[in-house]
């Protein structure tokens, strides 16, 4: 397969105008948090911590910096007509919920129904789920950006996409409930329109 590199431009544009903290500006946040949690930042086992931090949420928000666009501009033409469903299931993910900055660990399937002239390499579709991941989140938004980024990018047929995750805001404070989990989906074109996708969609999701 030929691969082909195409200019995509985001339809989000630039979210984020503000200017970035240093990295000690960040280190001294996080030396406020945990005096106002009621620990002593210099003590022996915390005094690095605020270094530790800076750099953890630098990786763990890392998808604020990358283009899912960009990710899925590389498209293979040599398909050979192919125009039935890609499906890439239990794509393991951790984000943060945007309310509290606690954990969303989950699984996400997406499919979608090529135009019989484009594919994208797998790889590129768990990229992109990473990429929406690592930002301060709602399951609903994520999912909804997963679907509407690949939608754009590679003009499929449609593209469905289901997310299945427990939430650590529920889990560790608030009404404290552990294993429960919450699902979403995004349909669009033929995944929306038609029912019988739908049904084949969730009929090999099953069959996992």
């Amino acid at each position: 397969m030929d691969a082909v590199i195409k200019s995509l431009q985001s339809p989000t544009g630039n979210q984020n105008n503000l200017r970035r903290p240093t990295q000690e500006e960040a280190e001294a946040a996080v030396r406020t948090l945990l005096l106002w949690a009621g620990d002593n930042p210099d003590r022996e086992g915390l005094l690095d911590t605020p270094q530790r931090v800076a750099k953890a949420y630098k990786e763990l928000f890392s998808g604020y910096h990358e283009d899912p666009e960009e990710v899925l501009g590389r498209t293979f033409e040599e398909v050979a007509g192919y125009d039935d469903i890609v499906f890439i299931k239990d794509i393991p993910f951790f984000s943060h919920c945007e309310h509290h900055m606690v954990p969303i660990i989950g699984k996400a399937h997406v499919a979608y129904l090529p135009d019989g002239e484009k594919v994208v390499g797998l790889s590129k579709i768990a990229r992109v789920v990473h990429i929406y991941a690592r930002r301060l989140q709602t399951q609903e938004s994520m999912t909804a950006q997963i679907a509407n980024a690949i939608q754009g990018a590679l003009r499929p047929r449609g593209v469905a996409v289901m997310i299945e995750a427990e939430h650590m805001c529920m889990a560790m404070r608030g009404i404290r409930v552990s294993g429960s989990t919450t699902t979403t989906t995004t349909f669009t074109g033929a995944f929306k329109s038609d029912v019988n996708e739908q049904v084949r969609f969730m009929t090999l999701l099953k069959g996992r």
